[in-house]
């Protein structure tokens, strides 16, 4: 919000045909520091309703009319703007450590913008690494919220550096990506660079600073990546109960049975759900506490073998399965011959999940198979649960959870689960190692550890 910003508004200003009114949306002042009203719209006004005010901008002004939007500013009008395909977007970009350089100068000297350089303030500030990179980490999101939205509709921005304003060519070649016939003859030079001295001579704390941006992950190396489609919230799946405010919203392949059986000892259970009638009972139940069940992720690969490919038939893993991993499943009906045929099974079925959630196989990813950390993100579509609570400390979570509630937590019953072979029965390191590879999103995430210790 310095001299680059005000000096590209100053040039667009000088197109014949094109206005731009400043930080129109900015939450302290309208247009410019100071300014309390605009094109006849005060504060009070413009908060009420940003669209009215966005109207008041196209009848008032001649030509294009436009204005300078950040990340702070009214987030009503980022959707206005943005899924509207007739507003050009113009994204300015600048060195990251520059910018913050300037906005802790502007900060510090209270000087945003410089006409004259005999009052310029010269402060060398401070830089604080842990402040760079929360801003930096909020610039980034910001940046890539703007990029998916402008992917989604389909439209196109024109992305202009700082370096690049001081080209002329280029910013007539803005005014032509405008629509405006108008031309720039010569540059505004009206707002002059305030701190044109080399980086490390910006600050008090230079060795202090290059010390700490080594340690800045600038590509973003340890990125988890995630090639898993997103989940929706399964609102059908959600099992309520009737009698007592508690919500249960499962996991696929983790304990469910188990929680239903445990959830009727309050009485009558509903589920179905659609987001009106979960609605209805969330406003019929005040105080009510949600809740999941995480499973290791090895006893849960080996519950979806056992449940969805062991008994059931699933049309096009088998064919998969035979093709690309040379393994033929059972006939339909019929299980595996011996305990040494369902483990052999098992370990294809782990490989083929490590590809599966990578995003390398044709056959969609069932939420059967999903990661944990995938479905609680959709749940979070919704709501997320008040607690995620690990299989193998149930009973404790339970409790917990009926005494936030003010109710008697009844016993848990016995997992009525029947695989027809224990994983006790088969387990390997070979196992371990398999179960690590395909759901180490899970394992991270979660923090689990060895399943058998």
């Amino acid at each position: 919000m310095r001299t680059g910003s005000n000096f590209l508004e100053a040039n667009l200003n000088a197109l014949d045909g094109v206005s731009c009114l400043g930080e129109a949306f900015n939450p302290f002042f309208i247009g410019g520091e100071g300014k309390q009203e605009m094109l006849g719209v005060d504060m009070a006004a413009r908060e009420a309703n940003p669209a009215r005010f966005l109207r008041v901008m196209r009848e008032q002004t001649h030509g294009l009319s436009g204005f300078r939007y950040f990340s702070d500013h009214d987030p009503r009008v980022f959707d206005l703007v943005m899924n509207d395909p007739a507003c050009a977007k113009i994204i300015l970009t600048r060195n990251q450590l520059e910018s913050y350089i300037s906005w802790k100068i502007a900060v510090e000297s209270d000087q945003w913008w410089l006409a004259n350089t005999k009052h310029l303030k010269t402060v060398r500030p401070r830089f604080d690494l842990a402040e760079f990179e929360e801003r930096l980490t909020k610039l980034q999101a910001f940046q890539k919220t703007i990029q998916h939205r402008l992917q989604v509709t389909g439209q196109t921005a024109y992305y202009i550096d700082y370096d690049d304003i001081l080209d002329l060519e280029v910013l007539n070649g803005l005014a032509a990506f405008l629509g405006v016939d108008a031309r720039l003859a010569s540059l505004d030079f009206r707002f002059k660079k305030q701190n044109p001295e080399a980086i490390r001579d910006k600050v008090q704390n230079p060795a202090e600073m290059e010390a700490g941006l080594a340690t800045v992950d600038w590509f973003n190396i340890q990125q988890t990546p995630n090639f898993e489609p997103r989940r929706n919230a399964s609102v059908p799946q959600y099992i309520a109960s009737v009698g007592a405010p508690l919500l249960f919203q499962p996991v696929k392949s983790a304990p469910e049975a188990q929680l239903r059986k445990w959830l009727s000892s309050f009485g009558e259970t509903v589920t179905g759900f659609d987001r009106k009638t979960l609605k209805a009972w969330k406003d019929s139940h005040h105080g009510f506490r949600s809740f999941t069940v995480l499973r290791h992720p090895l006893a849960r690969a080996h519950a979806a073998f056992s449940d969805y490919i062991a008994r059931e038939y699933i049309a096009e893993l088998r064919p998969y399965l035979k093709r690309v991993h040379r393994f033929q499943l059972p006939g339909k009906g019929k299980g595996f011959e011996s305990p040494e045929a369902f483990r052999e099974g098992f370990v294809v079925f782990l490989d083929f999940l490590k590809h599966n959630l990578n995003g390398r196989t044709e056959i969609r990813v069932m939420p059967q198979f999903a990661t944990q950390g995938t479905i609680l993100q959709g749940f979070a579509h919704l709501q997320s649960p008040d607690h995620a609570f690990r299989e193998d400390r149930l009973a404790e979570g339970l409790a917990f959870l009926t005494a936030e509630i003010g109710l008697p937590c009844p016993p848990l019953p016995a997992n009525p689960e029947k695989h027809p072979v224990a994983l006790a029965d088969i387990w390997g390191e070979d196992l371990e190692k398999a179960a690590e590879e395909a759901y180490w999103r899970d394992y991270a995430a979660f923090g689990f550890g060895r399943w058998k210790a």
